[in-house]
């Protein structure tokens, strides 16, 4: 699992720039996490003060941050790839599997998704960015392959260890498999954006209960 994080780690630092090597150094100053704070603070005030994502420009948000629009240049290639920053920022943190049982990763792939919806009910810059989002192609492809693409690998890895450990059932694509361990949260968060997900058991019982379903045959009787 840490080798599959590692990866992942490292295709997002590479997700910007598909014409540049992975293994060249970066260039330009170090980071200043000072400058990255502002400029992430000043897109949201931006929003807050009912900007969109479109409206939203490199000149405006360097003004707004404080900083040279050379500063975001150093550290993004465009505008796309900022505000796809940003919006990942503001979304809960990315779950941290454990690598043990296959149960207790899915529990938190899915507990995961409960507090993305929490995150996106109670933040209106969030949603707004992402309802925004289906809009703009650009930055919908960026954030996909920077955010989403990631995330779905990471659950069918799961589900690849759990066949191959003999605890999910090895008859089933394992796409499909993905799609019934996140549709019940997908519901919950996207199409019934009114439904409770204030429990935080709610991940294990969904999960408890797929996997009745989707759990390898034990042995047979003698």
């Amino acid at each position: 699992m840490e080798t599959d994080t590692r990866a992942a780690t490292a295709e997002h630092a590479c997700a910007y720039s598909p014409g540049e090597s992975c293994d060249a150094p970066r260039r330009g100053r170090p980071r200043s996490e000072a400058a990255e704070q502002a400029i992430f603070a000043a897109v949201e005030k931006l929003m807050e003060g009912g900007a969109s994502l479109s409206q939203l420009s490199v000149e405006g948000i360097a003004a707004a941050a404080g900083v040279g629009k050379a500063t975001i240049y150093r550290r993004w290639p465009n505008k796309e790839a900022l505000l796809v920053d940003v919006v990942a920022r503001l979304e809960a943190p990315e779950p941290q599997l454990t690598g043990g049982s296959v149960r207790a990763d899915l529990v938190e792939m899915i507990d995961y998704m409960r507090r993305r919806g929490l995150a996106k009910r109670s933040r209106w810059v969030l949603k707004a960015a992402l309802g925004q989002m289906s809009s703009w192609p650009e930055l919908h492809a960026a954030y996909k392959k920077r955010v989403l693409q990631p995330r779905r690998e990471l659950l069918r890895s799961i589900i690849r260890r759990g066949v191959v450990q003999g605890e999910l059932r090895a008859d089933l694509d394992e796409d499909l498999l993905a799609e019934i361990l996140l549709g019940p949260i997908l519901v919950r968060t996207v199409l019934w954006d009114d439904s409770d997900l204030s429990d935080p058991r709610l991940a294990e019982t969904m999960v408890d209960v797929l996997l009745a379903g989707v759990a390898a045959p034990g042995p047979a009787a003698a």
